[in-house]
C-alpha cells in the first residue's frame, strides 16, 4: 500500500468514524440503498449522494474544515473538503456489517480491477476529467 491509499484509508477511516456517531442519516441511506448486484455505476452514483449528503451537513451545520500547517512550506490554511470515496464506501459496508466481511472485501477487489480498466479515480470519475 502506498502513502497515497494510506492517507485515502486514513481520512475515510476518521469519515465514517464520524459519520457514526455524528450522521447517522448516511448510513441509513448506505444500509437502504446499497444491494449486493449493484453494477460499478450504481455503485458510484450512491458514492455521489453519499457524497453530496457529506456536504450538505456540512454547509448547514456551518462545518469548516481544520486549519492545518504544510510541514514542506510552512504555510498555514484550510485543509481539502472531505470526499466520499469509493473504497471508503465500500470498507463502511463492512464496518457498519451491512455486508459480510467477505463480501465487502471481493467489491473491493472489483472496484480496484473496474478503476483501473476505465482509468477512473478514488470517486469514480475519469481520470482525464478529474478535478485538479
Amino acid at each position: 500500500m502506498d502513502g497515497k491509499e494510506s492517507d485515502e484509508e486514513s481520512a475515510a477511516d476518521a469519515l465514517w468514524r464520524s459519520a457514526e456517531n455524528l450522521v447517522p442519516s448516511k448510513i441509513k441511506r448506505l444500509r437502504a440503498e446499497w444491494r449486493p448486484e449493484m453494477s460499478m455505476p450504481t455503485l458510484i452514483a450512491l458514492r455521489d449522494k453519499l457524497d453530496e449528503m457529506l456536504h450538505q451537513i456540512r454547509t448547514v451545520g456551518h462545518i469548516q474544515t481544520p486549519i492545518i500547517t504544510c510541514p514542506k512550506c510552512g504555510k498555514t490554511g484550510p485543509s481539502a473538503e472531505p470526499r466520499v470515496s469509493v473504497r471508503a464506501m465500500i470498507l463502511a459496508l463492512a464496518r457498519f456489517e451491512i455486508a459480510p466481511r467477505d463480501q465487502a472485501k471481493a467489491l473491493e477487489n472489483a472496484w480496484a480491477k473496474y478503476r483501473e480498466e476505465h482509468q477512473l479515480d478514488i470517486e469514480g470519475k475519469a481520470l482525464s476529467t478529474a478535478r485538479k
